[in-house]
């Protein structure tokens, strides 16, 4: 994320106070299998294992995918995340011979939990609420060992590594299709196990978490742009987390539009960012960081299930007590809300109106942020002040 967005995430997760859990410079437990590879100073960056001091089954701890679908709280979440203990080692990028990466690559394909133990050299302190699209973690320290029990690869990611003529890409876009988890994906990318040959690298994690959004989001566009366009507006939403989420599918080819507004967490602040592309997609990044690429990929993927085209607007509020989790909480919860029925209507303006009971910002707010809203009411000679009283009184019933 850049420009205002980062920044004001930031100060969300600057006013945190949560204790991690409290371990020494030795830690036995297991890896859930999760590993982590910053991005500072690259090429030469920090990579390494996470281990909890928790021994058995801890996948939970690393699968966002569970989390939405099993109605998993916040607070339990960052609990998962709180007791995952960060090990780093500074390693080339491209040095994939380093004996942790060999390590981290183990761990990364492990299709179960995996009995772990590290050495630290000094004892693993504070935690990670970055705002940006990783999940937090809990405290780190610089690796002086890390051992690891026996490992089970995954039979697909095992395929993939093993198949060094197969481009990166289309190894991410090939797994998908065969149902692996994305979070599975993201991490095998991340610590260099797909690509031809000699070209394999380490991929920061949360560069690894865009790449892998972008990959499988542009392959499905290529598939949605070939299907009949919708004939009616839809509306589908979710929430959880503190977030609501709402997609309006529009009857025309595809265009994109993502809007969210962050209310009263901080204080009496109504922050709202909005980004967009064309049938022709976008060149250059978001300006709203991770999540409008999560989000795209979300909604392509119900598209290509449903083998159909639209448009999409995608509205999303976050209200008080909502805390920084990372940009899965926008990919499952965007899946989540393609899942549900659509509600169907004839025209732009009551599938807006349907939606602005559950919203305490404004109808007209969202309007003047959203630049294809303002061109398709524009376009359909709807005015903003249509929505003015009735965006009043469901800004007032919440205040």
């Amino acid at each position: 994320m850049i420009g205002g967005k980062g920044a004001y995430l930031k100060r969300i997760t600057s006013q945190l106070n949560m204790r991690s859990v409290q371990v020494g410079k030795e830690v036995e437990g297991s890896s859930p299998p999760s590993v982590f590879v910053g991005s500072w100073n690259y090429p030469r960056v920090y990579a390494g294992p996470m281990i909890t001091p928790f021994a058995g089954d801890t996948r939970i701890m690393d699968t966002p995918e569970s989390w939405i679908p099993g109605q998993i709280s916040q607070e339990e979440i960052i609990g998962y995340r709180l007791n995952l203990v960060r090990g780093k080692h500074l390693v080339d990028v491209a040095d994939l011979d380093h004996r942790l990466v060999h390590t981290l690559q183990e761990i990364s394909l492990s299709s179960s939990s995996i009995e772990s133990e590290a050495v630290f050299e000094g004892v693993p302190r504070g935690t990670s609420f970055t705002g940006g699209e990783h999940t937090p973690y809990g405290p780190s320290a610089t690796l002086e060992r890390v051992d690891i029990g026996n490992v089970q690869w995954q039979r697909d990611l095992e395929k993939v590594y093993y198949d060094t003529d197969l481009k990166a890409r289309e190894a991410i876009l090939g797994l998908h299709c065969r149902g692996v988890p994305f979070s599975s994906i993201q991490k095998a990318f991340s610590v260099g196990t797909m690509g031809r040959g000699a070209g394999r690298r380490l991929v920061p994690t949360r560069w690894s978490i865009t790449a892998c959004d972008t990959a499988i989001a542009n392959r499905l566009l290529s598939e949605v742009k070939t299907y009949p366009v919708i004939d009616t507006y839809q509306v589908r939403e979710f929430s959880s987390l503190n977030n609501r989420y709402v997609v309006i599918l529009l009857p025309t080819p595809w265009q994109y539009e993502w809007t969210e507004a962050f209310l009263h967490i901080l204080g009496n602040e109504e922050m709202v960012f909005s980004d967009r592309e064309g049938f022709r997609g976008k060149t250059e990044y978001s300006s709203v960081g991770g999540c409008y690429y999560s989000c795209k990929m979300a909604v392509l993927e119900a598209l290509q299930r449903e083998k159909k085209q639209a448009g999409a607007i995608v509205l999303r509020e976050a209200n008080r007590g909502y805390i920084p989790l990372g940009v899965f909480n926008v990919r499952e919860n965007v899946r989540s809300a393609m899942l549900q029925a659509p509600r169907e209507h004839e025209d732009l303006r009551t599938a807006l109106q349907s939606t602005q009971a559950g919203f305490s910002l404004s109808l007209p707010r969202f309007i003047e942020e959203s630049a294809m809203l303002r061109t398709l009411l524009v376009e359909r000679q709807t005015t903003l002040s249509m929505f003015e009283d009735t965006g009043r009184n469901a800004l007032s019933s919440t205040t």
